[in-house]
């Protein structure tokens, strides 16, 4: 059972709406690593159940902050509640304006207050005046190139005037759902906040795509908000020097199951990419995606650590000879083994 799954059962339009909201809420908390406190998720009970309104909420959890006897709060967790705690609010209105400002408002709006303990140069709905790099484990700790600050606003204002100008009609649900995804990548690539950036834009996007009559399933941001975010990373990633191209494709698997309730297997671990490899480190990364997927193919190894097919197969005719690796069945049906590290 999910952390409101109890209200799924019910008949009641308003709770279900409600605790959906609620589970997106608390999922998106992950695409920072964080994760809310069983004390927000009781309160929130109580919200969907109609007893206590979200402001009344929000009131329990200053309450619960501002007692220094409690141990083990730390200022992350506060975060995670008070930002999911704004984000069910947000999602609970019906108002929605298409614009920069509507972005800067939420971000305003879920930040204010909780940014201050770890990143003393972001502000709540200010725009960032300083460039920003982010290591990222899937791009082997490299970073995405992100929008410099002098030119936010401009490239801002220029991707919504591209989108209200956007014709849908006639278009099929594929195409709509492929633009949609490049738009909510060029949106999350300008990062015009400091921190907070990828909540704001799926807070933002969620409301968009209510507008444009889509029914979102919550589920998506509940379980997989991290590989939302990784699938943002790999939509703006270009190393060409090692045959390393952007690609939307994991990013449209994703809009795909969230719009159209579609069955694409979201797995973080697909999304990751090995850069720079010397000839010592390849036996270790081949061991490493054996790990991950004792099934994966030579193909598959060569896309992953961009080397040739060649290379591959002769690191991993090493690796058995040397008794780290064995073959269980025929080359194109069978898996593989670890013996040792």
């Amino acid at each position: 059972m999910t952390t409101f799954g109890e209200y799924k059962k019910l008949d009641e339009p308003e709770k279900k709406k409600k605790s959906e909201n609620w589970e997106t809420a608390i999922g998106l908390q992950a695409v920072d690593g964080l994760k809310p406190s069983e004390y927000l998720i009781e309160t929130a009970k109580e919200n969907i159940d109609g007893k206590i309104s979200i402001y009344e909420v929000e009131a329990r959890l200053s309450k619960y902050y501002k007692d220094k006897s409690l141990e083990g709060a730390s200022d992350r967790t506060e975060e995670a509640d008070k930002v999911s705690i704004r984000i069910t609010e947000i999602l609970n209105e019906k108002a929605f304006s298409f614009s920069p400002e509507e972005i800067i408002m939420i971000h305003k709006k879920l930040f204010e207050g909780v940014l201050k303990s770890h990143n003393s140069k972001a502000r709540a709905g200010i725009i960032r005046d300083y460039n920003i790099s982010k290591n990222e484990w899937i791009l082997s700790g490299k970073s995405v190139y992100y929008a410099s600050a002098n030119n936010i606003v401009a490239t801002l204002n220029y991707d919504f005037e591209q989108e209200k100008k956007f014709n849908y009609n006639g278009l099929s649900k594929k195409d709509i759902i492929e633009h949609i995804t490049q738009f909510v990548s060029n949106i999350w690539q300008i990062h015009p906040f400091g921190e907070g950036n990828t909540r704001t834009i799926a807070v933002f996007a969620i409301k968009y795509l209510r507008t444009l009559g889509f029914e979102i399933n919550n589920d998506l941001f509940k379980k997989y908000s991290w590989y939302f975010r990784n699938a943002l990373v790999r939509a703006n990633y270009n190393n060409y020097k090692h045959n390393i191209y952007s690609s939307n494709e994991y990013l449209n698997h994703f809009f795909t199951n969230l719009l159209i309730n579609g069955e694409y297997e979201l797995k973080n671990r697909d999304l990751k990419i090995y850069i720079g490899n010397s000839a010592n480190n390849i036996p270790n990364n081949v061991l490493d995606l054996i790990k991950q997927d004792n099934k994966v193919t030579t193909n598959i190894l060569s896309k992953k650590l961009n080397k040739g097919s060649a290379t591959i197969k002769r690191e991993l005719r090493r690796l058995k000879e040397k008794g780290y690796i064995s073959r269980i069945g025929s080359d194109k049906t069978g898996s593989w083994k670890i013996l040792k590290n």
